[in-house]
This record gives C-alpha cells, sequence and structure tokens, in this order.
C-alpha cells in the first residue's frame, strides 16, 4: 500500500510539473508570430512620414534591452504593460519605438538623450497585422517557399496594411520573414529585429526591459 501511494505521489508530482513548464514555455509557431509582427513594426516605423521627416540615415535596428533607461522609463510610465515591437536608431542617435497592448499599437520617437519627441502618424495602421492561416496561404508562395527554401516549414502568416502576405518560416534553427505581394509574388525577405515577445501567461515576457521597465 505504502508502494502504490509513493508511485501515485510520484506521478502527481511529475505531472504538476509538466504542466507548469508547459504554462511558461512559449511554443515555437508564438515565437514565429512574433518575429512576423516585429517585422511589420519595424517597417511601419521607419516608413512612417514622421520618422521621415525627423530621422537621419539608415535605421538600425536596437535590442530594447539596450535602450536608454530614459526610454524605457517613459514607455512603462506612459504606456504601462506594453510590449515592445520594434526599436531602432538613425544615424545621428535619435530612437524609434514600436510598441503594443492588447492590439493597441503607437510610434514613439526619441532623440539620442532619450527624450520623447513626438508619436508617428501612421504607425497604428501601417503596423497592423492580419493573421492568415497558413493553409490558405495562395499556392505561388507555398511553392516558392517549398522550391526557395528547402527544409522550411511555414508556422505562421499575416496580410500588412498593403495586403502584403508575410511569411514566417523555420528550419527548426533559423527564423526568417519573407514578403510577398496579395499575388503571391516574392518580393524581399525581411529583417527580424529584435523584440519582445508575449508571455503564454499574458503579457510580455518578463526581464524583457532593463530593471523591469524602471
Amino acid at each position: 500500500m505504502k508502494k502504490l501511494l509513493f508511485m501515485l505521489t510520484a506521478a502527481m508530482g511529475l505531472f504538476v510539473a509538466s504542466c507548469k513548464q508547459g504554462d511558461v514555455t512559449p511554443s515555437s509557431s508564438d515565437d514565429i508570430l512574433d518575429a512576423v509582427s516585429a517585422s511589420a513594426a519595424r517597417t511601419a516605423a521607419v516608413s512612417d512620414t514622421a520618422t521621415k521627416k525627423i530621422c537621419k540615415g539608415n535605421i538600425t535596428s536596437v535590442d530594447p534591452a539596450a535602450l536608454p533607461a530614459a526610454i524605457t522609463t517613459y514607455i512603462s510610465t506612459n504606456y504601462a504593460g506594453s510590449a515592445i515591437k520594434f526599436a531602432g536608431k538613425d544615424a545621428v542617435g535619435q530612437y524609434l519605438v514600436g510598441i503594443e497592448k492588447d492590439t493597441v499599437r503607437t510610434g514613439l520617437l526619441f532623440d539620442a538623450n532619450g527624450v520623447f519627441i513626438k508619436a508617428m502618424v501612421h504607425y497604428a495602421k501601417q503596423s497592423k497585422l492580419t493573421e492568415v492561416a497558413v493553409t490558405a496561404l495562395p499556392a505561388a508562395i507555398t511553392t516558392y517557399i517549398s522550391t526557395k527554401y528547402a527544409g522550411y516549414t511555414v508556422k505562421r502568416a499575416g496580410t500588412d496594411a498593403s495586403g502584403n502576405y508575410l511569411v514566417g518560416i523555420t528550419d527548426g534553427t533559423t527564423k526568417k520573414v519573407l514578403q510577398f505581394t496579395s499575388a503571391g509574388v516574392f518580393t524581399a525577405e525581411k529583417e527580424v529585429p529584435p523584440h519582445q515577445g508575449k508571455d503564454p501567461r499574458g503579457g510580455t515576457k518578463p526581464g524583457s526591459l532593463p530593471n523591469g521597465g524602471k
């Protein structure tokens, strides 16, 4: 009887541990969706009219964890709970940051010292990504991927505000985001910038911002 109780207790322990692990570990499919979303956010931020007026030269992606404290403090104070989908810096050190909370997307511009300048004009609309089922992708896209990216699997896909397809693929190690026109014609392999993903329990992954965003 004691032996049976011990085995049942051990089994329950393994079950609970397994459930806890599943609760906090995002699936690779979710990671791919985050990558596709981040790529769309970068395109929207870089092409915004406010960005083009204020920023100088090429835009370089920046890891959200490396942003100045002044910027992360501004975001955590004025946009509490937001995830940083894209962060970048222009040739003179000014910052672009795209954030999202509960599907509300906002683009922000900061000077080289991390002082807020203004919000982007069209970021909310241009960064919108409508998810598309992988099985609903045009044959032209799936055929192109199977031919040009042999060994890769399509995990997630979506359409941007212009109707272009953004498709997230992986070979198990490397993640890529491909862009196609609405007709399924390949146009580019998009940059996947560093970004904050979503915690499976809700919100953003812990520790994404320096000092917890404070």
